[in-house]
């Protein structure tokens, strides 16, 4: 496809410095490789069909958190890294950049999950997005595309569907690839003292069902 038939990516969000933050989560190992910290943000222009977080697609909400702020709570976490998840990580792409170049320099590892394809995420580099450059350089394993669910992904961790890429953008993670599909799907619920429940991780809905049926 050429660069001219690229979706664009959104025009950079306004606020530079803040983040959008829908969930915050301590500590979970469903969310990619090793203990790590899961940040949701709040926001998606891509809107695939089937998305698990579809309440996530709105900008409106969410709690706008400083990037020196998220930052710290991040580190103080004491996990081995930091997932980036959503809501659409790219549409909030410059604050996100400052939070993960910091994980990074505090020797942590930084996952990012997108919709946005690869060829898009490079088409907006090239076209001058510095916001979308910033955050692939502070990542270092991105898991790209859209999710599709007439083509669900049973073998490999961490992601819906089969066309899903993963790419390492350092050496973080060397052999990662070569054992991935050995690499177990996790599935966490939570139920708070309040009795709500909360659930992350991979599951198919059929699978989510029979979890949940006795909460």
């Amino acid at each position: 496809m050429s660069d001219r038939l690229l979706p664009l990516l959104p025009r950079p969000a306004a606020d530079p410095d803040r983040v959008a933050v829908a969930r915050f989560l301590t500590s979970t190992r469903a969310e990619g490789p090793g203990d790590r910290t899961a940040v949701w943000v709040q926001g998606c222009t891509i809107h695939c069909a089937g998305c698990f977080n579809p309440h996530l697609w709105t900008f409106r909400g969410g709690r706008l958190t400083p990037a020196e702020e998220l930052t710290a709570q991040i580190l103080a976490a004491d996990t081995s890294g930091l997932t980036l998840l959503g809501g659409e990580p790219f549409d909030q792409a410059a604050a996100l950049a400052k939070v993960a170049a910091a994980v990074q320099a505090a020797g942590r590892s930084v996952m990012t999950f997108t919709g946005y394809t690869t060829a898009q995420l490079d088409h907006a580099v090239a076209t001058g997005r510095a916001d979308v450059a910033a955050l692939l350089a502070g990542t270092d394993l991105l898991v790209a595309g859209p999710y599709l669910a007439d083509r669900l992904d049973l073998a490999r961790p961490w992601v819906g569907s089969t066309n899903q890429e993963f790419v390492l953008l350092t050496d973080r993670f060397p052999h990662l690839l070569d054992d991935l599909t050995a690499t177990p799907d996790r599935v966490e619920v939570t139920v708070d003292p309040d009795g709500r429940v909360a659930v992350n991780g991979w599951a198919d809905l059929d699978a989510l069902d029979t979890l949940l049926a006795d909460l």
